[in-house]
């Protein structure tokens, strides 16, 4: 024995009109048989009831494989450790005595590799657990490096390439290892944040060009501007000391 009933049509379908359908609906009747499971409706296409099933299934690994909440983590606490001690270093407020502001299109290019690794929905990327341990590894350094290089530079940094009127040559702290460590550390967060968004080689290859060119220009710069000024004493420490990454001239 069949019975049939009608049922409210839901809230996106109604629109201006009725909101039941009239007895007998094939659209939106259900068949109930006595001592049966209600049946789906006959004109059902099983392709598109397949489709929708493994779209589902996707989404839910998507949801599984994305970005998890600690690696939101790990990158926020991971800049602001770094950016830290340049936010609270006393600089010297006095102009410098002589400053290239062509250094400028470095920092720029530094910005736009740094840009380049949060492109390409990041989010959706899984790190897995040693992309997270090498980018904990990577910030750490790269902190350590920016808190020392800071402190070893004292009022002599500035965000410009220049020269104080009382400007020293610093060699002491990270400085006996390379001559630009807050540069090697800004490397450093660059591999940490590269490692943690799982940053596909697309978009990496040219964030490293980017990086290697902004940098190469600050430090060629800023070594004209030492070089000018402490002569010999700092080409000796130019020849001894590698520039940013160490064991390499």
């Amino acid at each position: 024995m069949d019975c049939r009933f009608c049922i409210p049509r839901p809230f996106w379908e109604r629109g201006l009109g009725p909101h039941l359908l009239h007895w007998g609906s094939p659209a939106f009747s259900l068949s109930i048989q006595c001592g049966r499971d209600a049946r789906a409706p006959s004109d059902a296409n099983p392709d598109t009831t397949r489709a929708a099933g493994r779209a589902g299934t996707s989404t839910v690994r998507d949801i599984i494989r994305s970005v998890p909440p600690y690696a939101y983590a790990i990158l926020t606490a991971g800049w602001v450790l770094w950016c830290l001690p340049f936010l609270i270093n006393k600089r010297n407020s006095a102009s410098p005595a002589k400053v290239d502001r062509r250094a400028r299109w470095g920092i720029l290019l530094i910005a736009i590799a740094y840009t380049l690794l949060l492109q390409g929905s990041f989010w959706t990327r899984f790190p897995g657990v040693w992309r997270t341990s090498a980018s904990v590894f990577f910030f750490a350094l790269g902190s350590l490096l920016s808190w020392t290089g800071v402190r070893a530079l004292g009022r002599q940094w500035r965000v410009d390439a220049g020269l104080n009127a009382d400007h020293e040559l610093v060699q002491s702290g990270p400085y006996r290892f390379v001559r630009h460590p807050i540069y090697t550390s800004m490397l450093c967060v660059f591999a940490a944040a590269a490692l943690i968004l799982s940053t596909p080689l697309p978009l990496l290859l040219p964030a490293i060009l980017l990086f290697i060119i902004g940098t190469e220009i600050r430090v060629r710069i800023e070594d004209k501007l030492l070089a000018s000024l402490f002569g010999d004493r700092f080409a000796a420490y130019q020849k001894s000391v590698p520039a940013y990454i160490p064991l390499v001239r």
